[in-house]
């Protein structure tokens, strides 16, 4: 893996980047990580001092994983189906495996992270309950969608055989999960974010229940581990943060991450790294995936663009490149377990990236904003929200700006490709960045930096309609009102913090796509 930055590339960023990589080897930043020295970023160790276990995972998840693989083997040979239930650093890197597609013999892997109601109905009626195993993922083990999703499952087939969670140790999710007997509670290394745990047990128990190459992925971490550990000048992950960050200091702050189209969910992935990592203190870099490239014209110089694999976009991003916008490529062989190099060399990245920007990298400062206000709706009820004119919000564009579209409709729904439709559009005719965010999901993962970060965003939400609703067992109410209190509480707070938003008819956005 090599990055390639030699200067006709990296264009405008090129002295920028050279000087944020010597403030990194003055700073010795990358010997100071790996013996976790949390004064690299801030004096206080609180949320730094015990998020830095991500750093050594990969060996300690090879050391066990002969006993995980037996255990996760017994579970798989009883069902065709996986169903896993989480949210954010819990549920994207178990959507890179289920995308990666179905292995002979082994169970099918499907991530639930919508609150949508047609979404989870339709569960329901594809996996046989009593052939799926149902895993609940989450570190805290008191998230809301999770512990909704398997309120919902337990109703439907109250079987402790066909149940397992991944958790923190002593967290009230693997209680539970003792107190009802499931098959299995796989308790993680509690010195990890949830962002920072692909190669931890969120990631490696499903991919083992879905029989990905779980030990080639590791391989690769560990052989990337080798190349990480060298001096700044050399080490791939320092001089990316460094070519991120000058990105950031001259305004090129729209990072458009392109990578293989079968590896497509990584870039999920990777937005959340990135922008709850470093979306804070009115700063930060806005991760931009999924969106397709386009000609020179239609971006304007707030863009930095970083490829996943020689192969990748080859053409298009030469032309982008002769047209004076940066461009990095990261050397990638396509195959799932080369993606656990790729994790750790970002993880890393984007650690280097706090330092340079001077913000804490494993925090989320704004992300309870969101959460206390859906509370707020479901015990209050629904607060009086008038729709917005499309045109009304895109008038608030700038140059510079991101328009982020925030949709809470069904992830598998017709209207998702409507809305992709959409958002090149209005890339195309504002010049802007755009991101596209499926709600709940996006709270979990960009809603920090729609919050923290730098005031450049403008807000377009929509919101499907629920033809029918699935009731939350003892919550006294169903998901179609979870849902709608997530989308009432995102734009209340986005409000309260003198962000752009509105509500948009969702037919009104889909007019703007050809």
């Amino acid at each position: 893996m090599i990055l390639d930055d030699t200067p006709d590339r990296l264009g405008p960023l090129t002295e920028v980047a050279a000087a944020a990589l010597g403030e990194l080897a003055d700073a010795d930043a990358v010997a100071r990580t790996w013996a976790r020295d949390h004064t690299l970023w801030r004096d206080d160790p609180t949320e730094i001092a015990d998020r830095l276990g991500w750093l050594s995972v990969a060996p300690e998840m090879a050391s066990r994983l002969d006993d995980t693989t037996a255990v996760c083997a017994a579970l798989a040979a009883e069902v065709d189906h996986v169903l896993l239930a989480g949210m954010g650093g819990s549920s994207l890197f178990p959507a890179v495996v289920a995308a990666d597609g179905a292995r002979a013999g082994s169970p099918a892997l499907h991530v639930l992270d919508t609150t949508d109601p047609g979404a989870i109905a339709r569960l329901a009626t594809e996996l046989p309950a009593e052939r799926t195993l149902h895993v609940a993922a989450s570190k805290s083990g008191s998230t809301l969608e999770t512990r909704s999703h398997l309120a919902w499952a337990w109703d439907r087939h109250p079987d402790p055989a066909r149940f397992a969670v991944i958790t923190d140790p002593g967290s009230d999710l693997a209680a539970l999960a003792a107190e009802r007997g499931f098959a299995a509670t796989f308790e993680n290394p509690p010195d990890i974010g949830g962002r920072y745990s692909a190669l931890s047990l969120f990631g490696i128990v499903p991919a083992l229940l879905a029989g990905a190459d779980v030990a080639g992925l590791l391989t690769s971490a560990a052989a990337m581990s080798d190349r990480l550990r060298g001096s700044e000048a050399a080490n791939p992950a320092a001089r990316l943060a460094a070519t991120i960050a000058a990105g950031v200091r001259t305004g090129r702050d729209k990072l458009t991450i392109v990578v293989p189209a079968a590896q497509a969910t990584f870039g999920l992935w990777l937005e959340q790294l990135i922008a709850e990592s470093t979306g804070k203190d009115g700063t930060g870099v806005v991760p931009v995936v999924g969106e397709p490239l386009g000609p020179p014209e239609v971006y304007g110089d707030d863009r930095n663009f970083v490829a996943l694999g020689d192969d990748t976009e080859a053409e298009a991003l030469a032309v982008l490149a002769g047209a004076g916008h940066p461009v990095t490529v990261l050397s990638h062989d396509g195959t799932f377990p080369g993606l656990g190099g790729q994790v750790l060399l970002w993880e890393l990245a984007t650690a280097l990236m706090g330092r340079l920007l001077d913000i804490q990298p494993f925090d989320q400062p704004d992300v309870a904003a969101a959460k206390a206000a859906t509370a707020r709706v479901l015990e209050d009820g629904p607060p009086p929200l008038e729709e917005t004119p499309l045109e009304d919000l895109l008038a608030k564009v700038s140059p510079g700006d991101y328009l982020a579209i925030q949709a809470f409709v069904d992830p598998d729904g017709d209207s998702v490709a409507g809305i992709e439709r959409a958002r090149v559009a209005l890339r195309d005719r504002l010049r802007v960045a755009t991101t596209v965010g499926l709600g709940p999901r996006f709270l979990h993962s960009t809603g920090q930096l729609h919050k923290g970060g730098p005031d450049t965003g403008v807000f377009v939400q929509v919101v499907g309609d629920d033809p029918q609703d699935v009731p939350i067992p003892d919550a006294g109410y169903g998901f179609s009102t979870l849902k709608r209190a997530q989308a009432d509480g995102d734009l209340l707070t986005l409000r309260e913090r003198g962000r752009p938003v509105g509500r948009v008819r969702l037919e009104e956005l889909l007019e703007v796509a050809p």
